[in-house]
C-alpha cells in the first residue's frame, strides 16, 4: 500500500509564502510521477506542478511559473511545493498525487494518478 499525507496549508496574506509537504509511505515511489493539484470551491481539480520522484524534468501550470517550486527529499520520503508571492486566486484545497511513471502529457490529467492525499487548505487574503 502507498499513502500520501499533505500538510503545511494555512491562512496567509497576499505576497506571503507557504511550503506544502507531502509525506509518502508504504511501497517505493521511485517509478512514480508526483503531482500537486488544487481545487477551488465550485471548480474542478486542476494541475499545479509535477516531477518524477527519480528526478529530471519539472512541470508547472502557467499561472504558478516563477512563483511555485516542486521538489523532493529522498531521505524524508517527502515532496514539497514551495509557494511564493501568493495571490488570492491561489486559494484552494491542495492535493498531492502519485501516478506510475506518467508521460509529460499525462502529468496534467487528474485521472492519470493512482494515489491521492486528503488535501490541505490554502487561503490567501487580499
Amino acid at each position: 500500500q502507498r499513502q500520501l499525507v499533505e500538510s503545511g496549508g494555512g491562512l496567509v496574506q497576499a505576497g506571503d509564502s507557504l511550503r506544502l509537504s507531502c509525506a509518502a509511505s508504504g511501497r517505493t515511489f521511485s517509478r512514480y510521477t508526483m503531482g500537486w493539484f488544487r481545487q477551488a470551491p465550485g471548480k474542478e481539480r486542476v494541475f499545479v506542478a509535477a516531477m518524477y520522484w527519480s528526478g529530471g524534468n519539472t512541470y508547472y501550470t502557467d499561472s504558478v511559473k516563477g512563483r511555485f517550486t516542486i521538489s523532493r527529499d529522498n531521505d524524508k520520503n517527502t515532496v514539497y511545493l514551495q509557494m511564493n508571492s501568493l495571490k488570492p486566486e491561489d486559494t484552494a484545497v491542495y492535493y498531492c498525487a502519485a501516478g506510475l511513471f506518467l508521460t509529460a502529457g499525462r502529468t496534467v490529467v487528474p485521472d492519470s494518478y493512482d494515489y491521492w492525499g486528503q488535501g490541505t487548505q490554502v487561503t490567501v487574503s487580499s
